[in-house]
């Protein structure tokens, strides 16, 4: 870290919210536009493996925490949500 410069380091993972969009392979947008197209919704593997998604609101949230909080200097960060969904639960609630 250079000297005298207050760095935190926030790690995001799996992001999504209302303007979310899938040109980038995203899982949540490309299975949203697949079930509303009437399409069968893509799912890789046995469908087993399982993500963990959190609301961009919950993450600016955290990110004005950290900004506020002067023991997250110098410190990475994981943002994200604990509660995991599997790509076969994933898929079913997209279609639903």
């Amino acid at each position: 870290m250079p000297a005298g410069l207050p760095v935190t380091f926030p790690r995001l993972f799996n992001t999504i919210g209302l303007r979310h969009s899938g040109p980038y392979g995203m899982v949540v947008p490309r299975s949203v536009q697949q079930a509303a197209a009437g399409e069968p919704i893509t799912v890789f593997g046995d469908g087993t493996q399982s993500r963990a998604f959190t609301h961009v609101a919950d993450v600016v949230r955290a990110l004005i925490a950290l900004i506020a909080e002067p023991k997250a200097v110098g410190q990475v960060v994981n943002i994200g949500n604990t509660e995991e969904v599997s790509m076969n639960g994933l898929a079913e609630k997209v279609r639903k």
